[in-house]
């Protein structure tokens, strides 16, 4: 199982990104994808979740509002959009599929910084 995060950078408050997560050597339709975020010394948090059907989406109550989570089953992609981005989103964002395993992506860095 490989999960690979990409989309991550460099951005100035206020901006945008769209995060990626493409998934393989899973049934990717019995997943549900999540992301989360962690900052050094602190616990890693969670974003976003989604199920499928794509009708079962759950967010941070913090975070509702600016992220929105998608998933493309057809690709194994999962997607984080992240509007009005903050200094305080900077963190390495990381995606994981869970079912009756758990699996973890290597995480890409999104940092905020004017």
């Amino acid at each position: 199982v490989q999960l690979v995060e990409s989309g991550g950078g460099l951005v100035q408050p206020g901006e945008s990104l769209r995060l990626s997560c493409a998934a393989s050597g899973l049934t990717f339709s019995s997943y549900v994808m999540s992301w989360h975020r962690q900052v050094p010394g602190k616990e890693r948090e969670f974003i976003a979740a989604i199920g499928n059907p794509v009708t079962s989406i759950y967010y941070s109550d913090s975070l509702k509002g600016r992220f929105t989570i998608s998933r493309d089953n057809a690709k194994n992609m999962v997607f984080l959009q992240m509007n009005s981005l903050k200094p305080e989103d900077t963190a390495v964002y990381y995606c994981k599929a869970t079912s009756r395993s758990k699996y973890w992506g290597q995480g890409t860095q999104v940092t905020v910084s004017p």
